[in-house]
Parts: C-alpha cells; structure tokens; sequence
C-alpha cells in the first residue's frame, strides 16, 4: 500500500543512483579507446536517437493500453458483462503465455517491418497485465460503487504497470525495425562490442527505473485523497 504522502527518502533515493550509475557510465565511456565500430555506433547523435525513440515508443504505446484495458476492465466487472469474464480471462492467460518476440514475429508477417508492428506489439502486450490490475482492483473494492476517484486510481496504477512493462519490451523493437535502445543492444551483440551493448542495457536500466520512481510519485501526488487519509497524512 503506499503511502499518503511524499517523503524525502522517495525524492532523493532513487534519483540519486540514477545520477551515480549515469556520471560512472559518462566518465567511463569518456576515457574508453573505443574502435571505429564502436564510435560509429554511439557516435553521431546516434544514442540520443534512440534513446528519444525509446522513450517515445514507450509513452505512445502506454497511452494505447490504458485507453483498451481500463475500460475493458471496468466493463468486464459491471453486471451485464460478467458472464463473459471467465472467457476473456482465459484468452488472456494464454496470450500472456505468448513470448513478446514471437508476437512481434507475427505482426511483422502481418504489417511487415516497421514502427507500426512495433508500437502495437508493445501496446497488446501491455494490455493484459493492466487489465487484470484493474479487474482485480474493481473486486477488491467490491460492492463500493465505481466512481471518479477510483478511475483517477485505476489510470494511475494501469499507467504505472505498463510504463515500467513498456520500456522492457520496447528493447525487441528493434528486431522488427522499430529503433529504440534495442538498437544498441542488439548491434553490440551482433558485431560483439561490450562498449556498445553495455551502454544499451545501462540506458534501459535508468530508464525503466526513472520510469517507475516518476509513476509512483505522480501516483501518490495526483491520487484523490479520501477523509480518512487525509486525516492519516496529516498525523
């Protein structure tokens, strides 16, 4: 359960290892003797790149989930679509099961090579996991009525879920020519560059991690206070 109000071990905790790992990652790169496949391959603005292409990825197809799954969720609860829960439910165990890769794989056959079978790859992937989140949230708070603030709650929690799910499985754009931080990756493999497959992984590291810290203070902070908490946080 999280708390009701923003610590100062919340703001400086997270943020302060982001900077650490980032500055030691600076400094080493920047006294490394790097070879003409390394340099080509982070050199050039070539990083900022894909790191913007990351992220962009990311945030687009995060938007995408929270507006099929929260709805879908909520439906699936009301009284008139419960019957059809158990059905969907299982769908959605078995696409679950399904590797990221091999979904990306068939909508490559489908779309061919490109953003798009990326960005909805990453979007359908995203879905399940926040669906059951707000399907399990809705029966857990069974029989309070479904108002504003438990949307607000549901948004935030689903937006949180599949931000930090997002910046994983974006990395496999890039088998599927989507761009991203799995261009580095998959470039210091191929051509076997520990520089240039490291820095790829540092980067989707600090950015999954700065991903969560930001979702979980936007979460606290914009969440509808009830009286009760309210009247907690102010102890």
């Amino acid at each position: 359960m999280l708390p009701y109000r923003v610590t100062w071990q919340m703001l400086v905790v997270v943020p302060g290892v982001l900077v650490a790992l980032l500055l030691a990652t600076w400094l080493s790169y920047t006294h490394a003797d790097l070879d003409s496949v390394s340099r080509s391959a982070l050199g050039g603005g070539n990083v900022w790149l894909r790191f913007s292409r990351h992220v962009q990825l990311t945030v687009i197809s995060t938007v995408f989930a929270l507006a099929v799954a929260v709805p879908l969720g909520i439906l699936l609860t009301r009284p008139g679509a419960r019957r059809a829960a158990p059905l969907l439910t299982a769908c959605a165990n078995v696409w679950r099961a399904t590797p990221a890769i091999g979904l990306l794989a068939l909508l490559v056959i489908w779309l061919g090579v490109g953003e798009w079978a990326a960005l909805i790859g990453i979007t359908l992937y995203a879905v399940l996991p926040v669906l059951s989140g707000t399907v399990a949230r809705l029966k857990a708070d069974e029989p309070t009525p479904l108002g504003a603030v438990a949307v607000v709650q549901l948004v935030l929690a689903g937006a949180r879920t599949a931000l930090v799910l997002n910046v994983g499985t974006a990395t496999l754009a890039a088998f599927v020519g989507g761009g991203g931080l799995g261009d580095l990756i998959a470039t210091g493999i191929t051509e076997q560059r520990m520089p240039v497959l490291l820095l790829g992984c540092v980067l989707t590291v600090a950015l999954a991690l700065f991903v969560d810290w930001l979702a979980s203070i936007a979460e606290l902070l914009l969440r509808p206070r009830e009286p009760e908490a309210e009247a907690e946080a102010g102890r």
